[in-house]
C-alpha cells in the first residue's frame, strides 16, 4: 500500500477503475516500481525517478509521465483528450486507451534507463 493506492481507495466507480488501471499497468511494466509522491503527486517511482503519476480534480483526472517528450510522442494517439506540456487530462468515463497507456509507460521507462 502507498499514496497511489490510497488515492485509488478514496475514489469509486469509473474513476477508481481508471486510476487502478494506471497503477496496474505501471507495475506490470516495472514490477520493482514503488509508490511515492513526486511533486506532491501520487506516483510510481522506478529506479528512484518518477515514472507516472496521477491527480484527481473536480472536473478531470490528470496523468503525469513526468516528461514533455513522452506526452509529445503519444499526442497523435490522444485526439479528444486535453494535453499540456507534461499532462494528459482524462476521466473515468474516457480513460487513456490501454495501448497508449502502455506506450507512455514504456517510453518513460526507456527515458529513465537511458539516464542511468
Amino acid at each position: 500500500m502507498g499514496v497511489f493506492t490510497d488515492l485509488i481507495d478514496s475514489t469509486d466507480g469509473a474513476t477508481k477503475a481508471a486510476l487502478r488501471e494506471v497503477l496496474e499497468r505501471g507495475l506490470a511494466a516495472a514490477p520493482e516500481a514503488v509508490e511515492d509522491l513526486s511533486y506532491s503527486t501520487p506516483a510510481l517511482r522506478y529506479r528512484g525517478r518518477p515514472l507516472i503519476g496521477v491527480k484527481v480534480s473536480a472536473r478531470h483526472l490528470s496523468l503525469f509521465p513526468f516528461s514533455p517528450d513522452v506526452v509529445e510522442a503519444v499526442s497523435g494517439e490522444l485526439g479528444g483528450f486535453s494535453l499540456s506540456k507534461g499532462t494528459i487530462r482524462f476521466t473515468g468515463e474516457q480513460p487513456v486507451p490501454t495501448g497508449t497507456l502502455d506506450r507512455i509507460i514504456a517510453l518513460r521507462i526507456a527515458e529513465i534507463e537511458r539516464a542511468g
